[in-house]
């Protein structure tokens, strides 16, 4: 059995990083829309998701070796 070790991210991870893009740009977009603190949780949330969707793929990868 082969081990993938294609730089391009797969599955679960390239969906938690598209997914945290489009939270954290949606929160960003409602902030500055009704100025309401409460969406900064959503902000950071959605930077959460992609921290680590980035760091699964780094593992998957060898972790940059």
């Amino acid at each position: 059995m082969s081990r993938n070790t294609s730089p391009a991210p797969r599955e679960w991870e390239l969906l938690l990083i598209m997914a945290g893009a489009l939270a954290a740009m949606a929160g960003t977009t409602a902030v500055f829309v009704t100025h309401e603190q409460a969406w900064r949780y959503l902000i950071a949330a959605g930077c959460l998701m992609q921290f680590l969707g980035w760091v699964r793929r780094g593992r998957r990868n060898g972790g940059g070796r």
